[in-house]
């Protein structure tokens, strides 16, 4: 039965990236013209959550998403980005190498995604153009802490872009992520995408999973309070996010403190040592598609 379960899970999982491969193809012949859909990022967020089903995520939400803000969230696996892509119409962030990655940058430009160059100092213009989407109310997602954990603790996080919302009337949203088995209460480490792990090996576990929970707890809006600086406003988004996840906060208990997937300077990882950029979408790397933080 498990093995029917999963073949059924693969078949629908390529179908659905064949679908997705369609519909990039008549979005990107329109806009040549001039004529991008204006549905385009509705159909994003179905495609986002059609996937999650194909995979068999079944997805579990408390709150719901304030419109404008930025959403900063932990990061375990590039199961995040369908999953919180599922939820409403928003965009990730992205290191530049992803979109020449074929096929997967391809989808992520026609996604809207905004790229950043890896090593360079681009964080004013990719600031920029952040704080002019959320003022125009569009949702967009950082994962402050530029690579994943097994999902048991929560990585500090990168102050640098939290500068974007230290502009009077924007906002941040702390999501909080986790993944669990069935009834089990426990964070389920097994569909975590570290260390050395592989995407293929990764995603084979997430469909022959006999029970995945993607959790989802939108917390309540957040600004900067006066003379407050980037550091402050980071760390207090992140303890936020620990305590909706009932995690023990080892930075603050235990000082500095190293994940299993660690290395940011080993090429391994996936992460740019200087601006914790990660590589992206589905079979990019440990660090999905909105891995965007700077070290400070």
């Amino acid at each position: 039965m498990r093995l029917v379960r999963s073949l059924w899970r693969f078949l629908r999982l390529v179908e659905h990236l064949m679908t997705g491969a369609l519909i990039g193809l008549y979005i990107s012949a329109v806009s040549r013209f001039g004529r991008r859909p204006l549905w385009v990022p509705a159909v994003v967020r179905w495609w986002h959550g059609r996937l999650c089903r194909a995979l068999g995520v079944r997805v579990r939400v408390s709150g719901r998403v304030a419109g404008g803000c930025l959403l900063v969230a932990n990061h375990v696996s590039w199961l995040d980005v369908p999953v919180l892509g599922s939820q409403a119409e928003m965009g990730f962030l992205s290191k530049a190498e992803v979109r020449r990655w074929p096929l997967v940058g391809w989808m992520s430009a026609i996604a809207d995604t905004l790229f950043i160059e890896r090593g360079a100092n681009q964080v004013g213009r990719v600031g920029a153009q952040i704080a002019s989407g959320l003022a125009l109310g569009r949702t967009l997602v950082i994962f402050p802490e530029g690579t994943t954990s097994d999902g048991r603790e929560v990585r500090r996080f990168h102050p640098r872009l939290f500068a974007v919302v230290q502009r009077p009337g924007l906002q941040i949203q702390p999501v909080a992520l986790g993944y669990r088995s069935g009834a089990d209460q426990a964070p389920d480490s097994s569909v975590a995408y570290v260390g050395d792990d592989t995407l293929v090996a990764n995603l084979w576990r997430v469909i022959r999973h006999p029970g995945l929970i993607a959790e989802i707890r939108f917390l309540p809006p957040m600004e900067s309070r006066a003379g407050e600086d980037r550091r402050s406003l980071s760390a207090r988004a992140r303890r936020r996010i620990v305590e909706a996840l009932s995690l023990e906060d080892k930075a603050k208990a235990g000082g500095a403190f190293v994940s299993r997937c660690a290395p940011h300077a080993s090429p391994a990882s996936g992460a740019d040592p200087g601006t914790g950029v990660g590589d992206g979408l589905p079979g990019a790397g440990r660090e999905s598609e909105s891995s965007l933080a700077e070290r400070v």
